[in-house]
């Protein structure tokens, strides 16, 4: 990618989202080093978590018994994460015209609470109270379907279960949050391959109500390949 193409990306949020084994963190590195090449400034906010408070939060998140936890409870949990990310790194590294790279954000929640059958537009009136005008400039979707993002990681999900009608979805975990899909293999193995396929389509959802530039791009084939996709949908981006 050209020094001018890279040079729009000063000042500006790009976040990187979709399931699990998507690719984000090889693209994300990889968009990283190429920025710094350049020599621009790079912030990375990782989501959930990211600040010492934020950290807090995740440690709650992973390390406690959460399956009796309301989804409400449980979104405003993220989106408490999301405001100190926001406030502690997003927008100080904006402000001095640092790119700051985004490993997942509001999408997630969309995604992954849609999944579990909390409406993704409440979630969007949350994040603006939660953050702002803190959206990103860009999100970019890594398309994989589950059982390649499976494949990827080496995880297996469960079989299909009935919600127990109290609130809690198919795809809520025993342990974990809904939400919270990417550190835990016993909290991978616990959601249904139909909860996965749910949150893989309401990914491809996103740009139709998301309140910022959103692109939707096939995640499947060789890293180089997928690069490739990535930086020419940061070319043909209005940054």
């Amino acid at each position: 990618m050209s020094s001018e193409v890279l040079g729009r990306l000063r000042g500006k949020y790009i976040v990187f989202d979709g399931i699990d084994g998507a690719g984000k963190g090889a693209q994300l590195n990889l968009l990283e080093s190429a920025l710094r090449e350049h020599g621009m400034d790079v912030v990375r906010a990782r989501d959930p978590g990211g600040t010492v408070i934020g950290d807090r939060i995740r440690h709650v998140l992973l390390d406690y018994d959460l399956s009796q936890m309301d989804i409400r409870c449980e979104t405003f949990l993220f989106m408490a994460s999301r405001a100190q990310l926001a406030r502690d790194v997003i927008e100080p590294a904006l402000k001095t015209g640092k790119t700051c790279l985004g490993d997942r954000y509001v999408s997630a929640t969309c995604a992954y609470q849609g999944a579990a059958g909390f409406d993704p537009r409440r979630v969007i009136e949350l994040a603006r109270f939660a953050i702002g005008d803190t959206w990103p400039h860009l999100t970019i979707i890594l398309d994989v379907p589950p059982h390649a993002g499976h494949e990827r990681t080496g995880r297996k999900s469960a079989e299909p279960r009935r919600s127990n009608g109290g609130g809690k979805s198919a795809g809520h975990a025993s342990r974990h949050p809904t939400l919270f899909h990417d550190v835990h293999t016993d909290a991978m193995e616990a959601r249904p391959m139909d909860f996965h396929e749910r949150v893989h389509q309401m990914f491809h959802e996103l740009p139709a109500y998301y309140p910022a530039p959103v692109v939707v791009l096939n995640g499947l084939g060789s890293v180089d390949e997928v690069q490739a996709r990535v930086m020419k949908a940061i070319a043909d981006a209005a940054l």
